[in-house]
């Protein structure tokens, strides 16, 4: 791929991240075609793209940027893509939970695909992508914006802050390029587990508790006991990321070094960083796994963040149990088994059902 040139990129999802990704590259004059939902297509097919990146400085754009209907494909099919293609590279921006539906959709086409870069949250997706393609065909990635999505195709950006990409990869810089030619503020990082690590540690905070009993993230780092709560929790992550090696390391304007070091702080400087780096880092919104689950949504992202904490804690012999009780209750929630209300405005309760399980 010659990094001087516009690259042809497949893009898995026209959500926030996909539609600001996507909409951007094609806004800095590379092809992008947009695998989306039948009736997603349609909208996106009729209206276009509409990105709010006002916040953003370096954008100049005081009014939202439209990507126009015809500047861009849009098909329902992986099939129907690849007719269209050659693709030098594909985005997954999907959620987590979507992955395995979409690589079950590439198992067929494998010889033809290029190599995917994913932008997705958690540690799980890549290995996911490397058991079809091969680890030769993955590029790790990570995007710490906080875009909320109005309707298909149409974003606002909440946060300017970037995109990272694992080098390594003979396409890592060439992405990087075109990112940055983009806008979008693409940081390298030389390995890839630090910084998926990172982002992960940098999602916990405030995000599942949140969910749970129906308070924003700044009111559960208020609140004493959840604010402990929410010690333990990144103080496992840290524990099993130390285990395996893996160096919390500053992503494109979040301090996760801060943040890890603000762990061992007492308790009132250690909520003063923890509060700037959620608050800014989630740009006033609430978390993803809150919109989902009042949203009645049957998935949620939990188990690719609370939840591979836990798994990664077994193989290493780190006990998780406060992440073990968030990813369990919220799923419990998720599929019906426990009211949504359960434990609205209840943190004594949430944080009873940790006592309880200490002492059985």
């Amino acid at each position: 791929m010659d990094d001087r040139k516009p690259i042809s990129v497949l893009i898995f999802g026209a959500g926030a991240i996909g539609t600001y990704v996507g909409g951007s590259l094609a806004l800095a004059g590379h092809r992008m075609v947009f695998v989306e939902q039948p009736s997603v297509a349609t909208e996106l097919r009729e209206h276009g793209l509409r990105l709010d990146v006002s916040i953003d400085k370096h954008r100049r754009a005081p009014v939202p940027l439209i990507v126009p209907p015809g500047s861009f494909g849009v098909v329902s099919s992986l099939e129907e893509a690849l007719q269209v293609g050659p693709f030098e590279v594909a985005i997954f921006a999907m959620k987590s939970f979507d992955t395995l539906t979409a690589l079950e959709e590439v198992k067929p086409f494998v010889d033809r695909m290029p190599p995917i870069l994913s932008l997705q949250n958690g540690v799980d997706n890549e290995p996911a992508i490397a058991a079809v393609l091969g680890p030769d065909r993955v590029i790790a990635g990570t995007v710490t914006c906080s875009i909320a999505r109005r309707t298909a195709g149409d974003i606002v950006l909440e946060k300017a802050r970037g995109i990272g990409i694992a080098t390594g990869h003979p396409l890592s810089e060439c992405l990087g390029i075109a990112l940055n030619e983009a806008s979008l503020n693409a940081h390298f990082y030389p390995r890839a587990a630090d910084m998926k690590w990172s982002k992960l540690l940098a999602n916990l905070p405030g995000g599942a508790t949140a969910a749970i009993v129906d308070m924003s993230p700044a009111q559960v780092l208020a609140h004493p006991g959840l604010f402990e709560l929410e010690m333990r929790a990144a103080h496992e992550a840290l524990a099993v990321m130390e285990a395996q090696g893996i160096h919390p390391v500053d992503l494109p304007k979040i301090p996760v070094q801060a943040m890890a070091l603000a762990l061992r702080l007492p308790s009132g400087l250690a909520r003063v960083v923890l509060t700037k780096v959620v608050g800014g880092g989630r740009g006033g919104k609430m978390p993803s796994f809150y919109i989902d689950l009042h949203a009645g949504r049957r998935q949620s992202e939990i188990g690719w963040l609370q939840g591979a904490v836990v798994r990664y804690g077994e193989k290493v012999g780190v006990p998780t149990p406060v992440n073990r009780l968030l990813t369990e209750t919220l799923m419990a929630m998720v599929r019906g088994e426990v009211p949504i209300m359960e434990f609205s405005s209840q943190p004594e309760k949430l944080i009873g059902l940790l006592s309880r399980e200490r002492n059985t």
